[in-house]
């Protein structure tokens, strides 16, 4: 039985989700993952099977299907008007 461990709900569904993961200063974008997603709040939840799929193939010698390029933008808060 599903219970999330952000919200507590427990209804949840099946879906396919990318998620992008760090590992030390470098990101991997990683596409089609199966998970369960909180119908409440849109937490995603992967299995222990996935969860090692995953780590084998981020840290193996494994070639990315595609490569991207991303934006990155430094937020900076507004200063306080003296």
């Amino acid at each position: 039985m599903f219970k999330c461990h952000v919200c507590g709900s427990g209804e949840s569904h099946q879906a396919l989700v990318n998620e992008i993961f760090q590992i030390n200063e470098s990101f991997y974008l990683v596409e089609q993952i199966p998970a369960t997603v909180c119908d409440r709040c849109g937490e995603e939840t992967f299995s222990r099977e996935t969860t090692e799929r995953i780590r084998v193939m981020l840290h193996s010698e494994a070639e990315p299907v595609k490569s991207i390029s991303v934006d990155v933008f430094a937020y900076q808060p507004e200063s306080k008007a003296s």
